[in-house]
């Protein structure tokens, strides 16, 4: 029954092109670069941040995604430097890209917690897919490659992030130039590239008291291929050292989307995270990913790990925004 459900899914990966979703995190609220370009240099400091997603444990071929993000400022604090690489493998199918992304901060007011940001990142997505991986249920389908195929394409981000000391919101695409590069280079190449993916996030830092701090978010996620989805997230940070709460993952209709199939369920997941500082310098987070799906019968959930490290943490209060 596993076999029978990783082959399915694998062939409408490979047939349904438009409809493919990037890999997703659900600790991306703990670094944004991931998901913004226009957040590089926001946490004002020199950190290396780093994921890694183990999905649908016990599935065979289930996708094991990993990422890795260089974080600094530069001109007094008004840019914003990362530098970002990511490994994704799904079955068959394997794709690596790498960004530098630039963001021009500009203070808003005289106190430098109140900023908007303007980013764009710039990379290379190379996708592959082992076809001898791929067992076919009809041997005469052409849509199934018989061997080993890769493609090379450069790709555009961006992005703009507004932050107070209570709240922030921002706005960004990944894959704006990749599908367009495609389409010129890659006929009778089976290989996946994503469509545009659009993001919209906000969320706020409400203090109880001094030591218990309450941080709601959502974001919403849309590719105009695939469905939209919502995450809605609730935090506590205790102490101003350990981060604990979840994320409700849904799929929302904002536009229409004849297109898509009819009968597909709306929940998608149930996620709970924490986040602790071991040390000013180490960071460490966890989430644990529980399916509201069929799939949910086959698998042991997903395990998500994040570090993170700062090389000169400055001496600041948990009251600022870098808590976003």
């Amino acid at each position: 029954m596993k076999k029978t459900i990783l082959i399915f899914f694998l062939l409408v990966c490979i047939s349904a092109l438009k409809a493919q979703q990037a890999a997703q995190f659900s600790q991306y609220m703990f670094n944004g670069i991931y998901i913004n370009p226009a957040y590089a240099g926001y946490k004002e400091e020199l950190n290396l941040h780093s994921f890694y997603r183990n999905q649908w444990v016990g599935v065979e071929g289930s996708p094991k995604s990993m990422s890795l993000a260089l974080d600094a400022i530069a001109n007094d604090g008004n840019v914003g430097l990362a530098m970002q690489l990511s490994a994704d493998k799904l079955g068959a199918q394997n794709t690596v890209a790498g960004y530098v992304n630039y963001a021009y901060r500009i203070r808003l007011s005289e106190s430098e917690d109140e900023r908007l940001a303007f980013g764009i990142g710039a990379g290379i997505i190379r996708n592959s897919i082992d076809g001898t991986m791929l067992n076919a249920i009809d041997l005469n389908d052409t849509r199934i490659p018989l061997d080993y195929q890769s493609n090379t394409l450069p790709d555009f981000r961006a992005g703009a992030f507004y932050s107070n000391d209570k709240w922030y919101a921002g706005f960004s695409a990944d894959y704006l130039l990749a599908q367009y590069v495609s389409r010129n280079r890659t006929n009778g190449i089976y290989t996946v590239t994503p469509k545009p993916h659009y993001y919209l996030t906000a969320g706020g830092l409400l203090p109880i008291n001094e030591s218990v701090q309450i941080k709601p978010s959502f974001l919403i996620k849309d590719d105009r291929g695939g469905p939209t989805t919502l995450d809605l997230n609730a935090f506590l940070l205790l102490a101003d050292k350990v981060w604990i709460g979840g994320s409700y993952r849904t799929g929302v209709k904002l536009y229409d989307k004849s297109y898509l199939q009819k009968d597909l369920l709306k929940k998608n997941a149930i996620v709970g995270m924490t986040e602790f500082f071991v040390s000013p310098k180490l960071r460490l987070g966890y989430a644990f990913d529980y399916s509201l799906t069929q799939i949910s019968g086959y698998s042991g959930g997903t395990h998500e790990i994040s570090i993170g490290f700062y090389f000169k943490p400055k001496l600041i209060g948990m009251l600022t925004p870098r808590c976003f």
